[in-house]
C-alpha cells in the first residue's frame, strides 16, 4: 500500500541546507501495522508530514496504492489526503466549544460533499472507540485518553485505508496508552493498514514490523515473531481504585 524510494528531504534556509531525511526507502503492505522508531530529530515527523501528503519531498518517490502522489497537482493530492488517510497525533486536537460528535463529524464537514448519512457515521465510530455514552460531552468532560479516542474516530470517519498515528500514547499513563493501542490493534485487525510513528520500544513493539529511522535514513528493519497484544496486557494490569 506505501511504497517509499529514496525519499529526501532537504530544507533550505538562504544559502543553508539542511538534509533531514537521505535515502528513505521501505514498504507497507495493506493490512499491515509497522511501527517507525526514532529518537527526537531523526527525521519521524519530516516521514510523517511526506507520507500524509503535507509535505512534498526533494527527492524519490511516493507511492500510495500504486499512485505517485507528488506527481499530481495540489487539488489532486489533497483529494488523495482526504479519501485515503486519518490522522491521530500525540495531540487530539479537538475543538473546546463542541461536542465529541460535533468534533468527529468534522472532516466529512470540511469535505467538498457532505455526505449523507454523516451523523450516522459519526455515531458509528465513536461506538468503535466504545465512546458511545460521551456523544455529546466536550472534551473539557472528557479524560485524555478519551480525548484521544475522539481523535481516533475523527480519522475514522472519512473510512481511509490508512491510519497514521503520529506518537499517539506519547501524553498517556500506561494504561491508557495501552487501551489505545488496543483500539488501533483492533483496526488492523479489521483490515486498515496503520503506520505507527513513535519513540516508545514498548508501543512499537505491538507492531507487525518496526523500522528504525537514525539521522534521516532507515537504518535496521525488526520483525517480531509475535507483536505484543494490548489488551492483553491490560487484562494483566492491577484493577485500578474503585473497579471490581
Amino acid at each position: 500500500m506505501i511504497e517509499l524510494i529514496g525519499i529526501d528531504k532537504i530544507y533550505t534556509n538562504g544559502a543553508v541546507e539542511t538534509p533531514v531525511l537521505r535515502d528513505v526507502t521501505f514498504q507497507a503492505a495493506k493490512g499491515e501495522m509497522v511501527a517507525v522508531m526514532g529518537a527526537s530529530g531523526s527525521g519521524k515527523t519530516t516521514l510523517m508530514n511526506i507520507l500524509g501528503c503535507l509535505d512534498a519531498p526533494s527527492g524519490g518517490v511516493y507511492k500510495l496504492n500504486g499512485v505517485d502522489v507528488f506527481s499530481h497537482d495540489d487539488d489532486a493530492i489533497s483529494a488523495i489526503r482526504n479519501q485515503e488517510i486519518g490522522f491521530v497525533f500525540q495531540q487530539a486536537n479537538l475543538l473546546e466549544r463542541v461536542s465529541a460528535l460535533d468534533n468527529v463529524l468534522l472532516p466529512l464537514i470540511y469535505a467538498e460533499t457532505y455526505p449523507s448519512g454523516a451523523k450516522q457515521r459519526g455515531l458509528a465510530a465513536l461506538r468503535s472507540v466504545g465512546l458511545e455514552d460521551r456523544v455529546h460531552y466536550r472534551p473539557d468532560q472528557l479524560s485524555g485518553g478519551q480525548q484521544q479516542r475522539v481523535a481516533i474516530a475523527r480519522a475514522l470517519v472519512g473510512n481511509p485505508p490508512l491510519i497514521l498515528a503520529d506518537e499517539p500514547t506519547g501524553n498517556l499513563d500506561r494504561r491508557t496508552g495501552l487501551e489505545i493501542m488496543a483500539i488501533l490493534q483492533k483496526l488492523n485487525r479489521e483490515g486498515r493498514t496503520i503506520l505507527l510513528i513513535t519513540h516508545d520500544a514498548n508501543m512499537a513493539a505491538h507492531a507487525q514490523r518496526i523500522l528504525t529511522l537514525r539521522d534521516g535514513t532507515v537504518t535496521e528493519a525488526e520483525k517480531p515473531e509475535a507483536p505484543l497484544d494490548a489488551a492483553k496486557e491490560l487484562e494483566k494490569l492491577p484493577a485500578e481504585r474503585g473497579e471490581q
